[in-house]
């Protein structure tokens, strides 16, 4: 079992509730801080979720931790789907999200939805495809939460991950080790409301399970046809896998 890292260490309080504080706090510079420690590469890699999925041709897709909606909206805008759902936990987040679809004629294909990944307001067999990107690691249950995403998933439907990962060769592993760990926070402490958060997003990136282990928990709850591509030299990946 993978370690559980939480942004503010609160005993009482859990994992869930913190990650959904941290969220609404730092939801109004999201957008921008994002690009700047990612140095924009981010981009690329939703491009390529969205080629993905547009090879599927679905006609209802679920984005889940969807943020400020950037993936929900590139699919509702790139793909002939019927109808796009964004599902996020945190309020301040999707906030900002509607807000980019006011007034729009996309408005009419795409909804967001406050929602607990391990508790998805969907019936099963809902959606043809269903994308997570970068929120997996904050499931407070990672094997629950990819359990009810094989549920409201439709067979032979395709799913899709994109998420940090750790290079594993030198000396990207090294270079990677230092900007996550000083340059990544001191970024965060700068310009967001939260000093903790940045640093939460790092420590949580080092410790969850990717490449072949999530492989190896996607197996286990039943997922077929699981991959893993690597992006970048590794700081990110990109799993697939259907139903």
């Amino acid at each position: 079992m993978e370690e559980k890292v939480t942004p503010y260490k609160d005993k009482d309080r859990s994992k869930k509730e913190q990650v959904e504080q941290m969220f609404d706090t730092i939801s109004g510079n999201y957008d921008g801080l994002n690009r700047v420690i990612s140095l924009g590469i981010d981009q690329k890699w939703r491009r390529k979720v969205v080629k993905l999925v547009a090879q599927t041709a679905p006609k209802s897709i679920l984005d889940i931790a969807t943020g400020t909606g950037d993936l929900a909206l590139q699919f509702a805008s790139k793909i002939p789907a019927e109808h796009v759902v964004g599902l996020d936990l945190s309020e301040g987040m999707l906030s900002v999200a509607r807000k980019k679809i006011e007034g729009k004629a996309i408005s009419k294909k795409v909804s967001f939805v406050k929602g607990d990944s391990e508790q998805l307001p969907f019936e099963d067999n809902s959606f043809d495809a269903i994308s997570v990107s970068f929120g997996i690691r904050n499931f407070e249950n990672l094997e629950k939460g990819l359990a009810e995403i094989l549920r409201v998933l439709k067979p032979q439907g395709f799913f899709v991950i994109l998420e940090t990962s750790v290079p594993t060769s030198f000396p990207w592993k090294q270079g990677y080790y230092f900007y996550s760990k000083g340059i990544l926070p001191l970024i965060g402490k700068l310009f967001s409301k939260d000093k903790v958060a940045y640093r939460y997003l790092s420590d949580s990136a080092a410790v969850f399970p990717h490449g072949e282990r999530l492989n190896n928990i996607l197996r286990k709850i039943g997922f077929i046809e699981v991959e893993n591509k690597p992006q970048t030299l590794g700081v990110a990946t990109i799993y697939t896998a259907s139903k």
